[in-house]
């Protein structure tokens, strides 16, 4: 018999799952919250308009852990971005696929399959888009923040910073 163990490695080796080129990728946990328990709405001032947000757990916009969820519609990209600490991303349901780069490249892009995730780490530049439509589970550490590698992706119309204007030379007295 164990020869026959030895014979059926090589198989398992080089199945798909195997040889994915994929990025690591982790089981997701069972949902914290049914979805019928989700209190959906427009998604938040720093992403695309389209998104859909229910909080899971904790609160975004305060200091501690916290979960949400969210809907982005077909073909909805979320340009290259950063945020301050780690994100972990767990697909739910649809077609999600990332990269972690400052240029959004759909050739390059990474897909995630229902129940995969990938943790994106803090101040790491990366993107997202989606297909046919997602549902993701987002897990960080609040205050959600998002700050976009180029200034005139960000759908919250904020203005690259000013630089300060020379101020005039003290007269002597």
């Amino acid at each position: 018999m164990k020869p026959m163990m030895f014979l059926a490695l090589p198989l398992l080796l080089a199945s798909p799952a195997a040889v994915s080129k994929s990025a690591p990728k982790h089981a997701a946990p069972k949902p914290a919250a049914a979805p019928a328990e989700l209190k959906w709405m427009d998604g938040p001032p720093g992403l695309p308009a389209g998104a859909q947000i229910a909080v899971v757990s904790g609160d975004p916009g305060k200091a501690g852990k916290f979960t949400i969820r969210l809907r982005m519609p077909i073909n909805y990209a979320v340009r290259p971005h950063w945020h301050p600490t780690d994100e972990k991303v767990t697909l739910i349901s649809g077609k999600l696929a990332y990269g972690m780069s400052d240029q959004l490249n759909r050739a390059a892009a990474t897909a995630l399959d229902a129940g995969q995730s990938v943790t994106m780490k803090a101040k790491m530049n990366h993107w997202v888009f989606t297909g046919d439509g997602a549902e993701i589970e987002v897990s960080a550490m609040g205050p959600f923040k998002i700050t976009y590698v180029n200034p005139a992706d960000d759908p919250r119309g904020v203005p690259a910073p000013k630089k300060p204007e020379a101020k005039p030379a003290a007269k002597p007295k």
